[in-house]
Order: C-alpha cells, then structure tokens, then sequence
C-alpha cells in the first residue's frame, strides 16, 4: 500500500477530521486529552463541561483535587486524573500565567502528560507536524501492516512518520482516529464497506 494511495482513501471518508474533544481555550485541549486516557471523547466532552463551567485554570489550580474528582467521576481514575489535574493547573498558573506553552520537554514535564497528549495538544493548539497514536491509530496501523503487531505506540509512531509526509501527520493522525473508532472498530470492524481488504479482512473474511 502507497501513501498516496492510503492518504486519498482518508480523505474521502474525512474530509473535516477534527479533534472530537470540546474545548475553547489551550488548557481545555491538554485537560480534555489527559482525561480521555482509557475513556471516549463522548464521555470527556460531558465530564469538561461541567468541569469547565465551574473552574477556570485559575481556579483550578486552587480546587481541592476531591471536588475535582467529584465531577470527573465518570471518566475512571479519578482520583488520579483529578491530582494531574491539579498539579498541571498550579504548574501552567505559576510558569505560563495559565496559558499553554509551544514546549514539548515542558509540557511533557506535566503529571498525566505524555508523548500522545502532548502530540495532541502541539498539534492542535500550534500546528506542530505531530503524529499521535492511541488505541485506535494503533489497531489500524497493525492491521494495515504498517506496523508489527508486537510494536509499542512509540515504535507505531516513527513507523508512520516515515510512512507518511510530514504535512500530513496531524491531519492523519485526526483521520485514523475517526477511521478505527467508526469503521476499523475494535470488535465488529466494517470489513464489508471498506476498500482497503487490508490483511486482517483476508485472514477473518475471506
């Protein structure tokens, strides 16, 4: 399989990939993309909006991380996620005035924050060329053999870098999200509407 090839597939099923996560400002994206660890968009899109409607990073950086817990009960870990929570607010309030930075040591350097939030939010919030593989990047790049299915996200990562132009990664990265959460699903995949017959097709389908 090209890129090109591939690249064009994508776009024909999404043209307008975004980011699924609601937020109106910087640390909304980085507080929403920590809170999705092991839980949907939809469900973090309900928890941020109460959360967001009631704090600011201001005031979130003076929250008892129990009251924050409260609210992002539904998400699971809570009581871990409400400590990152915490700690990241008193951190981007003390460094940055509250704003997130264009600094991925930096934001990497946060509790909670990874290499994939931080893609996140790089490309999102400042149009960093940035690759994020989650869960579902990741099932989709095994089953394209694009990567080994023994690869770590780490190992997914370079592979796609290479796989893919630079100018392209946030956009794809967008793309594969939406692809394995609608069509290339984890359990029941949509092997019948797609073009791709990709190997796991061949091995279960046909």
């Amino acid at each position: 399989m090209k890129a090109i090839d591939l690249l064009n597939y994508l776009d024909e099923l999404y043209p307008d990939a975004r980011c699924e996560l609601n937020y109106t400002k910087d640390y909304e994206l980085l507080i929403a993309t920590v809170l999705s660890a092991q839980c949907t968009d939809k469900r973090v899109n309900e928890v941020t909006k109460v959360l967001f409607s009631k704090y600011d990073i201001f005031a979130l950086a003076k929250a008892n991380p129990k009251d924050i817990a409260k609210i992002i009960y539904p998400v699971g870990t809570y009581t871990k996620k409400s400590e990152y929570i915490s700690a990241i607010a008193q951190r981007l309030v003390q460094d940055y005035d509250g704003h997130v930075p264009n600094d991925r040591a930096y934001l990497e350097s946060l509790p909670g924050v990874g290499r994939k939030t931080c893609n996140v939010v790089l490309a999102n919030i400042y149009n960093v060329p940035a690759l994020a593989v989650d869960t579902h990047v990741s099932r989709v790049a095994k089953r394209l053999s694009l990567a080994r299915l023994n690869d770590d996200v780490a190992t997914i990562e370079k592979k796609l870098m290479r796989f893919f132009p630079k100018e392209k990664w946030s956009r794809v990265h967008h793309q594969l999200v939406l692809f394995g959460r609608y069509q290339c699903k984890s359990q029941k995949p949509d092997c019948a509407n797609c073009l791709l017959k990709c190997h796991y097709y061949q091995k279960n389908f046909k």
